[in-house]
C-alpha cells in the first residue's frame, strides 16, 4: 500500500526537479496570478501557507502579497514527538527560523499561536492530485491529521502534470477542495 504512494512520491520529485529555475518561476507566477484573482483569495482574512522549499512552487510571494494586503498570515511549526503542526501569525518572513526536516518554521518565541478555526484559506504542499483533491505528499502525514476537522477552504498549488488519473487513496487521507494550476482553478 505504502509502496505505491512511494514510487508516486519519487517519481514526481524526479520529475519537478527537472523545471529550470526561470520555467519554475513563470510557472509559479502563474499559479499565484491564478490564486490572487479568486474569490478564495479575496475572502481570506487569515491565510495558512507553508514556506515553499527545493522544487515547491514558489508561497513565499503569497507570504509577501498577503502581509502587503494587510492580511494575516500563519505558517505552520511541526512537532515530531507528536506528529502534531500548529500555526503561528508571522508579520515578517524574518520571523522564522530552521526546524526540523530543515524547513523554515515559525520562532515561536516572536510569534503566537492561532487557533485553526481563525485560518479561512489553508494551502497545503504537495507532490501529485487526483481531479478529486486526494494529494500524495511528503510521508509525514502532518496534513492528513491537521486537515481532519479543518472548517475552511484548502488549496494546493501545483502544475497540471502533478494531477494524476489515479493513485490509492486510504482511510486516512484528507482531500483538499480547490486545486490551483497555471491553467485555473478546479474545484474539488
Amino acid at each position: 500500500m505504502g509502496e505505491e504512494k512511494k514510487r508516486v512520491r519519487e517519481e514526481m520529485i524526479q520529475s519537478l526537479s527537472k523545471w529550470d529555475s526561470s520555467a519554475r518561476k513563470e510557472i509559479s507566477n502563474q499559479i499565484q496570478d491564478q490564486l490572487f484573482q479568486s474569490d478564495l483569495w479575496r475572502d481570506a482574512q487569515t491565510i495558512g501557507v507553508y514556506l515553499s522549499v527545493g522544487n515547491e512552487w514558489d508561497t513565499r510571494e503569497i507570504v509577501n502579497r498577503a502581509l502587503e494586503e494587510g492580511r494575516d498570515v500563519v505558517i505552520p511549526k511541526t512537532f515530531p514527538d507528536t506528529k502534531e503542526m500548529v500555526f503561528y501569525q508571522i508579520t515578517d518572513l524574518k520571523q522564522t527560523v530552521k526546524g526540523p526536516f530543515n524547513l523554515d518554521e515559525p520562532d515561536t518565541n516572536q510569534t503566537e499561536p492561532v487557533d485553526k478555526d481563525r485560518i479561512d484559506l489553508l494551502v497545503v504542499p504537495g507532490l501529485a492530485f487526483t481531479e478529486n483533491g486526494y494529494r500524495i505528499g511528503f510521508g509525514g502525514g502532518y496534513y492528513d491529521r491537521y486537515l481532519a476537522n479543518f472548517i475552511h477552504p484548502t488549496v494546493s498549488i501545483l502544475h497540471s502534470s502533478q494531477i494524476l488519473d489515479t493513485f490509492l487513496v486510504e482511510h486516512f487521507d484528507i482531500p483538499v477542495s480547490y486545486l490551483i494550476t497555471e491553467k485555473g482553478i478546479i474545484d474539488c
